[in-house]
């Protein structure tokens, strides 16, 4: 079940890209910084709890997730990058993996491994020296 992110617990900050773009990218603050913060969220507590147990390095000590988005020249695409970006890490701290249930193999599995292997113990058997 996904969760939505309200805008007004998100906070944007526009920074100067890096990298190649000429004398645009030393004047035009386009890229994004998205801060949101886990713990004043309004997000389920074991959503929280997931997040602030992840090992992301966008994570910061405070519980705070930044997310810098600078692949287009234009801010609102990167606004809407970095809100993308933010969904998903929320998308996959609400999916709860379920339990695996250890099974024993059926009595039929196991007498068809057996024979198998009997099978295998009597060709490899053959291949022995010729006693005349």
């Amino acid at each position: 079940m996904a969760h939505a992110v309200l805008l007004r617990e998100v906070e944007f900050t526009a920074v100067r890209a890096q990298g190649p773009g000429g004398q645009n990218v030393n004047k035009v603050s386009s890229a994004v910084h998205l801060r949101f913060d886990v713990h004043a969220s309004s997000l389920p507590p074991a959503v929280k709890e997931r997040l602030l147990q992840s090992n992301d390095q966008r994570l910061t000590k405070e519980g705070v997730i930044v997310i810098k988005a600078q692949n287009s020249r234009s801010r609102d695409q990167n606004k809407a990058e970095a809100l993308a970006r933010l969904e998903d890490l929320i998308a996959q701290a609400s999916h709860v993996q379920a339990l695996r249930r250890a099974t024993q193999p059926t009595r039929a599995s196991q007498r068809r491994r057996l024979e198998g292997k009997a099978q295998r113990a009597v060709i490899k058997a053959g291949r022995g020296k010729v006693q005349g």
